[in-house]
Parts: C-alpha cells; structure tokens; sequence
C-alpha cells in the first residue's frame, strides 16, 4: 500500500502539491488527471524521490520513500519520467538491461537475461532490439524505455505520460499491456496521463488533480461525470457510455 500524507511542494513560494492525501491499495492501475499545472507530474516526482517534498511524507508498506536506502527503493518501485533522453548512444537491448541494475548491479545474470527478453517481447521490440534508439521513431523509443520499467520487476510502477509520441494502436496496447501487468503480476501501477478517455477505458481508480489539491479520486464511474470533468477541466465536458465505455466529448 503507498500512502500520501499532507504532501506539499512549492516553487519561488507557488504552491504546486498543496496537502495532498491519498492511499493507493496493492495492485491495479491508477491514473492520475487533471489540466496543466494541476501537479500531476510533480506528485509523480515526489513520489519517485527525484525531488524532495516541502512538507508530509509517501510511504510504502509503511516505509517512508524519502529515508530509505536508495537500492531498496529501486527494488520496490520504477519511474518512467516523461523527459528520457540517453545520454550515450545504446541499443534497446543495452537499454532494457539497464533495468535490471537493482537486481545484479551491472553483472547481468541468467535470470537479468530472462526479464530482459520477456520485457522487450512484451513490448514488440524483438525485431528492434539490436538497434540504437537514435536510429527509432519517437513511439519505438517511448515503447523501449517501458520495456526497460518492466524489466526491473518491481511492485509499483510510476509513469509520467507513458503515451506520448505514441499512435493510437501501440497507445492501447501499452495501456493493455499495463491493465494486464496489474491483474497478472500483482503490479500496483500509477500513471499520468492527459487522455481522460483512455483512464477511463483501462483504469481501476482515477484521481482527479487542480491547482495542487486533490479533487476527488474513485471508480470511473465516480469521475467520469459532466459536472466534475468540466468543473476541473473549465470547459464544458458531456459524458456518454458507448460500446459499454464511458466517454467524454468536449
């Protein structure tokens, strides 16, 4: 179980996470929503301890995430950010295996080797995996660095905006993909993401983000409601149910 206590975070005296509660049970996929500037992607980065919280703190099965030594961190959670850039020129083989670092600290074992191979199968990757990610589109590389997350086998999994860049096609498979990971692994997964249709489509729980404060969080069929949607959204929203999905048109 992560639990969020009164965190705050503040930039040249802003406020962009302003006391936010939150308790995400084990297992299945959370989305986290809301406009721009809401504080989706700096919960994400607090929780992930790329930046320090002002105040309150995140726990993990009742460890606090920011004292915790760095190599059981990454053992027990994974983040994806939305800015990955390499900074040396690597293969989707080489970047993958960085996945496994936690576990074998560079000295890739047999074990290391099967995460790796069963992730960039997940992924589509096979026929790609020898070639270097300069040399992809931007959705084969959004789809590597993935492929890399799952590698590391982790119990949470923290992705900011996983669907950039991606088409239609692969943006459902990876939210397929995640959906599944939950159910069968046991995955507790929290994603960012600005499609509310597609949180809506694959999501367990939504939580609705504005201005810093958490809104509201719940099933999908608590958030997804004309009222909320264009109260947090500040544009008129109407939600229909179609094919059996509920859908916002704006």
């Amino acid at each position: 179980m992560i639990a969020i206590e009164s965190l705050c975070k503040s930039y040249d005296g802003t406020p962009v996470l302003d006391g936010v509660d939150l308790i995400l049970p084990q297992g299945g996929v959370t989305a986290v929503i809301g406009p721009n500037g809401a504080g989706k992607s700096t919960l994400l980065s607090v929780m992930g301890r790329m930046i320090r919280a002002d105040a309150g703190r995140v726990t993990l099965d009742g460890r606090d995430l920011a004292t915790a030594p760095g190599s059981e961190v990454a053992r027990r959670l994974a983040v994806l950010r939305q800015d990955n850039q390499p900074s040396a020129r690597l293969t989707v083989q080489d970047l993958v295996t960085f996945g496994r670092y936690p576990h074998s600290h560079g000295r890739t074992t047999a074990q290391d080797r099967v995460h790796v191979a069963r992730a960039i199968a997940y992924l589509g990757l096979g026929d790609l995996a020898d070639r270097f990610l300069d040399e992809l589109s931007g959705g084969q590389r959004q789809r590597a660095f993935i492929a890399m997350v799952l590698a590391q086998d982790t119990d949470v999994i923290l992705l900011d905006e996983p669907l950039n860049n991606l088409d239609m096609r692969h943006a459902v498979g990876i939210m397929a993909l995640l959906r599944d990971a939950a159910r069968d692994l046991g995955k507790t997964i929290l994603v960012v993401l600005h499609d509310i249709n597609m949180a809506a489509a694959y999501c367990d729980r939504i939580v609705v983000m504005q201005d810093g404060r958490l809104i509201h969080h719940g099933p999908p069929e608590e958030i997804m409601t004309d009222a909320l949607l264009s109260r947090v959204y500040a544009t008129p929203v109407t939600v229909h149910r179609v094919a059996g999905r509920l859908v916002a048109l704006y």
